[in-house]
């Protein structure tokens, strides 16, 4: 029986989206779904909610628990990883609160930025361990990573983990039409093209019938600046240059150097930038789950739609030998964007089937996109430099290139950050020198 592994399934509304996925599919029917996550009540939970789900839909896929990694992946075909390492409390109000006693403010710190940076240092031993694992025991197993920070962590894996990866995030598929329903436009008959980074790919062309729409996307995205709406920081990079980006106004506030600055507190009122975001919905999700537990876990009747998260339909690709296009996070190999660093991890547009992820040469971005993408790449790369060598010169030079960081803190001041972070994780981390 072939398997797909989930790693970090007690992530109960997750698993749900991208295993109820899988359940739609017919070639998946004979799979066996085996969980695995270090919180066995959320195991649980999901194991229960898996199974009323299979029953409603009439899905002739098996769903097994582990409480043993290397037995759960033992085996396997695919690996899906969502895990968060640290959690909400502590690691979370961590990396949120002490920055803030050096003035530095963030809303999701999930990709670069302190937060970013801490987040990769605590999660990328956990992810080479999963590699070692597989190496063992699925050598040839796809290991389909939907963890942030995205680019980081796939770079990580693909550099130094000995497994075929490929990174996922939902941004780019929803971009274009998302941007369309924005400004009131029709969503129907429209071609798109997109790339980049992960969370800051652009989107380079959108048409309908040939037709360029970008014209009437900045005219419109103009008049509704002038009034307050939740997506001001993109429209104001696209104003400024030239191109819309993926990832959503609360996170490209804190990816560049522009938006949250003490000097200028006003920039958070005029952007509508919400600073803290990702602690608050964390304490929102906790309270909801009660309630969100009685209506998934103990639901009998439970359903599922498909849903455009891309993982079941890169499994069913490459099952069925069906050509699937996705965004996906990749090694720049052979400098597919041909004006960011080869070592870095872009997402591209990918072709998949049975031979595997096909990544496209896109040629270069529009030279003022690459920069802001190296900007990034910079601190990603002395990221994965700092986790691999434990050196804590890296994870300074590292904080010292974030655009955010660097824009409102001192060397000495970026410095004694990192190490007042360092020993607040503690046991979180690995030892650095």
């Amino acid at each position: 029986m072939s398997k797909i592994t989930f790693l970090g399934a007690g992530s109960t509304v997750f698993a749900k989206n991208v295993l109820g996925d899988c359940m739609t599919v017919p070639s998946l029917q004979d799979f066996e779904f085996a969980l695995f996550d270090i919180d066995h009540e959320r195991l649980t939970d999901s194991e229960n909610m898996l199974n009323n789900m299979k029953n409603s839909m009439g899905s002739t896929v098996t769903i097994k628990s582990y409480t043993d990694r290397k037995e759960a992946l033992r085996g396997a075909k695919y690996v899906i990883n969502a895990i968060q390492v640290g959690g909400y409390d502590p690691c979370t109000i961590t990396d949120f609160e002490i920055p803030k006693k050096y003035g530095l403010r963030q809303t999701i710190a999930d990709t670069i930025g302190i937060g970013g940076i801490f987040r990769n240092l605590r999660t990328i031993p956990v992810m080479l361990d999963f590699a070692k694992d597989m190496r063992e025991v699925c050598p040839d197993a796809w290991f389909l990573n939907y963890t942030n920070p995205m680019a980081v962590l796939t770079g990580t894996m693909l550099r130094y983990g000995g497994i075929k990866t490929v990174g996922l995030c939902h941004s780019v598929q929803v971009c274009a039409p998302e941007l369309l329903k924005s400004l009131d436009m029709p969503t129907d008959n429209i071609q798109w093209k997109i790339a980049g980074i992960n969370h800051m790919a652009w989107l380079l062309e959108i048409t309908r019938d040939g037709k360029d729409l970008y014209p009437e996307i900045k005219k419109r995205a103009a008049e509704k600046q002038k009034t307050k709406h939740n997506d001001m920081v993109r429209f104001e990079l696209m104003n400024r240059f030239g191109y819309y980006i993926t990832e959503s106004s609360e996170h490209n506030a804190e990816y560049h150097p522009y938006f949250i600055k003490r000097n200028y507190p006003e920039l958070i009122e005029k952007f509508n930038i919400p600073l803290d975001e990702y602690p608050r919905r964390c304490v929102n999700q906790i309270a909801g789950w009660k309630q969100m537990r009685e209506d998934m876990v103990n639901n009998k009747d439970l359903t599922h739609e498909r849903s455009h998260e891309y993982g079941s339909y890169i499994i069913e690709a490459m099952e069925t030998d069906i050509p699937y296009k996705i965004g996906g996070n990749v090694l720049n190999t052979g400098r597919l964007i041909s004006n960011l660093p080869e070592n870095a991890v872009v997402e591209v547009p990918c072709l998949v089937d049975s031979s595997g992820v096909t990544p496209t040469y896109v040629g270069d971005l529009p030279e003022q996109l690459a920069a802001l993408n190296r900007t990034n790449i910079n601190t990603q790369l002395l990221t994965i430099e700092a986790a691999m060598t434990g050196k804590k010169e890296h994870i300074y030079q590292a904080a010292m290139l974030d655009p955010h960081t660097a824009a409102e803190l001192s060397m000495d001041d970026i410095v004694s950050l990192c190490d007042d972070l360092i020993e607040a994780h503690g046991d979180w981390l690995p030892k650095f020198s």
